[in-house]
């Protein structure tokens, strides 16, 4: 068993590519205006994740997706199966959702559908979603509706009865400029950094999944180190105790970040009121 101290979710990136223009999207900005940082888009190999599901430990969450949509990998089914002494997610766009229903339905644990304000392609997407949900039933994945920014009509997702993870949208170039500030854990302890790195599909291990073109947050490469030396290496350990300190001011790429790893969003509507006193004539 690899000594992964606290490692509880971890990014895993089958693809950096992506079939949706975002207007709020870092990469998109990225090819616009900083063409220099734009990566070499592509595809994980195979022979790369299973390399990577040897070194996780069981049960905790991996997350098949960081700047690009997961749904374009070829082998969505077969990559999605290696993680099966985890719990298996990822963040879709929904575009591909009816295509890939066969790799998804009864293997993916849990799914996040991406929808958010403004997005000219929100009406074709509600009706994949409803499409995809009828087809699903009752089986896996466990899905919820990640909701960014001030979705207009958002009502008319109730009918689905499903969870919403309500998001603020931030600057597209990194986690800063929240339209509200982000939750501070009384810690002072950015939970993302203690708990949950990403791995890119060249095997580059950084620290969190936050959106990084320069590549501050890189601790080492997989295919050179093992998971568990990189997570323990000197490098993590420096910024590491940086953050205990409280001066996450020190890491590089933490130093212009304003998220905590605690996510922030409006209160939903979904959540039901409960009054005190039937919490108290609910007790044992």
């Amino acid at each position: 068993m690899s000594e992964l101290y606290g490692f509880t979710t971890v990014n895993v990136e089958l693809a950096d590519l992506c079939n949706k223009d975002c207007w709020m999207c870092g990469r998109r900005k990225v090819d616009r205006d900083y063409a220099h940082l734009s990566p070499d888009y592509g595809m994980i190999d195979f022979s790369l994740l299973e390399l990577i599901a040897e070194q996780l430990p069981p049960d905790i969450i991996v997350q098949l997706h960081n700047n690009g949509e997961p749904t374009l990998y070829p082998r969505l089914g077969d990559a999605i199966k290696l993680f099966d002494k985890q719990i298996t997610n990822f963040v879709t766009n929904g575009k591909l959702l009816l295509r890939k229903a066969d790799q998804i339905i009864n293997n993916l644990d849990t799914m996040a559908i991406s929808i958010f304000e403004n997005d000219t392609e929100a009406d074709q997407q509600f009706e994949i979603i409803k499409k995809f949900l009828a087809i699903k039933g009752d089986r896996k994945p466990n899905t919820l509706l990640r909701i960014n920014g001030d979705v207009k009509n958002l009502q008319r997702y109730d009918q689905f009865g499903l969870t919403y993870a309500t998001r603020y949208i931030h600057a597209p170039e990194g986690s800063f400029n929240y339209k509200r500030d982000p939750t501070v854990p009384e810690t002072g302890l950015c939970q993302d950094f203690l708990h949950h790195p990403a791995i890119n599909k060249d095997g580059e291990v950084s620290i969190c999944v936050r959106f990084d073109p320069n590549r501050l947050g890189v601790l080492g490469n997989i295919k050179e180190q093992t998971l568990e030396e990189i997570w323990n290496g000197p490098k993590r350990r420096q910024w590491f105790d940086a953050h205990v300190q409280g001066h996450r001011e020190q890491v590089p790429l933490c130093r212009n970040c304003h998220y905590w790893g605690v996510p922030t969003g409006k209160s939903s509507h979904h959540v039901a009121h409960i009054s005190a006193e039937s919490v108290i004539k609910n007790v044992g």
